[in-house]
């Protein structure tokens, strides 16, 4: 296990999976991670759609051009909000990514059409999709950040203002 700060820090969006399973232990952790979540006014508005089985992991991952990726991914979660909040949903992605990395397992948000997603999983018109996150054990061959996207980050105090703008 690994600490909140180095999973934090040392944790980037993995696209490219291994065809391997994830236990169902790690995934109760994550989706405990995604539950655990603080929510504004505590009214836990985030609901989870957990997607593993091959054929409609696919469908996903076919909805999009920017998702295909996706088909690849052993289980796919879709944060989707009995109240729409995005800063709620932002939470619990991230605590559900960091939860996965801490186990050795990568992860990524994909953008899909929320309204195929909904058709596609059966979620009522009244409740929204937020996000749709791929989860899977990441190739170590292919862990590395592409050339064409590795940079490297601004420094601190380019990013910081102290007091005032």
């Amino acid at each position: 296990m690994i600490d909140a700060y180095r999973a934090i820090v040392d944790k980037r969006d993995q696209r490219v999976y291994l065809p391997k399973p994830i236990p169902p232990d790690a995934l109760r952790r994550i989706l405990q991670a995604g539950r655990m979540t603080g929510s504004s006014k505590n009214r836990e508005p985030n609901r989870l759609i957990v997607v593993s089985e091959r054929e409609s992991v696919r469908a996903l991952g076919a909805l999009s051009e920017w998702g295909k990726w996706l088909a690849h991914a052993a289980v796919v979660i879709v944060i989707a909000q009995v109240e729409p909040h995005e800063f709620d949903a932002g939470r619990c992605a991230q605590n559900m990514m960091l939860a996965a990395w801490a186990d050795g397992i990568g992860s990524c948000p994909a953008h899909l059409p929320e309204a195929d997603v909904a058709r596609r999983l059966g979620i009522p018109a009244d409740v929204h999709v937020n996000r749709v996150i791929g989860f899977g054990y990441v190739d170590p061959a292919r862990a590395a950040a592409p050339k064409a996207v590795a940079r490297r980050r601004k420094p601190l105090e380019e990013l910081i203002h102290r007091e005032r703008w």
